[in-house]
């Protein structure tokens, strides 16, 4: 039982404050969860399905926020969809030491860090199509290693789509939250379909982490700028970075 672990008030506490920083940037904060599950000794086979199910009340709220601002663009996001969805599920059900992949994904975020804050690559000021190839090529290999890491892919989603200009700050925001949706829901059914359960306790963590969504999202899509978004996206992928180099 999750609330049989030690100090798991201060996990409660900490909880909604990582939702909150994950969801102002369109992210459902997954690799943030497994990070602060992993500090507070969870059970290793309860981990990922609980990350995933937090994702999913997160990213909706986020991309609720998000949507009703008028941020989405569904093209945008259903270019990397078509193919991102099948393959979680597929990484959804697969169990493998994913070491080397979060030590090889934890060096691309510290180059996306880089580019968020400008100290590498430039401003091209302008917004390039995404072509299908592209989308399809991307969605699915970020699909299938985030349902096999047990992430929703945001984390890296964002950062490629303004890396490569396909979009600004809070389009990359709302397309990253409903892509995150929809590959944690996969994910989570995939987990199902190989036989892992979650316990019912689980639903108390789902809403307190609901609670920093909502905020975060509000704050986020309402109150922030696009360079105040940044900064906070590569404050969080930092985190994320560290999760995957040293959790």
């Amino acid at each position: 039982m999750i609330f049989d672990i030690p100090n798991i008030e201060v996990f409660l506490i900490v909880l909604p404050i990582v939702a909150f920083l994950y969801s102002s940037v369109g992210h459902g904060g997954a690799s943030g969860y497994l990070a602060l599950m992993a500090l507070f000794s969870f059970l290793p086979e309860t981990m990922k399905p609980t990350a995933l199910l937090l994702n999913v009340f997160v990213a909706g709220i986020a991309f609720y926020h998000y949507y009703k601002e008028g941020y989405f663009d569904f093209k945008l996001f259903i270019s990397f969809a078509i193919t991102s969805i099948p393959l979680a599920f597929v990484g959804g059900m697969i169990e493998v030491d994913a070491t080397l992949y979060k030590k090889l994904l934890g060096l691309l975020l510290i180059f996306a860090i880089l580019r968020m804050l400008n100290i590498i690559g430039r401003n091209k000021g302008r917004i390039n199509k995404v072509k299908i190839w592209q989308g399809l090529l991307v969605g699915g290999i970020i699909g299938f290693f985030s349902g096999l890491i047990g992430i929703g892919g945001g984390v890296i989603l964002t950062p490629v789509i303004l890396l490569l200009h396909w979009g600004e700050m809070k389009t990359a925001a709302a397309v990253s939250a409903l892509f995150i949706w929809v590959n944690s829901i996969a994910a989570l059914l995939g987990q199902f379909s190989s036989g892992v359960h979650l316990s019912w306790d689980v639903v108390v963590l789902a809403v307190i982490a609901l609670l920093g969504g909502y905020f975060g999202g509000y704050y986020g899509s309402k109150r922030l700028n696009n360079v105040f978004l940044r900064y906070i996206l590569a404050f969080v992928l930092f985190i994320a970075s560290l999760k995957l180099f040293f959790v």
